[in-house]
């Protein structure tokens, strides 16, 4: 493979971690402050016992579950790239 065309992959890889490590960092930003909320409004809930505030107490822990799996698939896809990276890396040495 040319040489150009493993830069030009590695530059596409490049740019596309530099995008998922800033997204990470606001996901990283968002789950402090999702997790606050579940568990403010777990305490909410469990004080109030009325059917609203638990509804937005499971509200509140679905937002963080998801946010949480969002930020798995994030984490899974820079180690992807970056193993991309090295193989490309690899054969541009090689």
């Amino acid at each position: 493979m040319g040489s150009w065309l493993i830069e030009r992959r590695l530059s596409k890889v490049g740019s596309r971690l530099k995008t998922l490590r800033s997204e990470l960092a606001l996901i990283d930003e968002q789950l402090l402050y999702l997790g606050e909320d579940a568990d403010d409004q777990a305490i909410r809930a469990m004080v109030a016992e009325t059917a609203s505030s638990s509804f937005e107490a499971r509200s509140a822990q679905g937002n963080f579950a998801n946010m949480t799996k969002h930020r798995l698939k994030v984490v899974e896809e820079i180690v992807d790239l970056e193993q991309r990276q090295d193989q490309l890396l690899d054969q541009m040495i090689g």
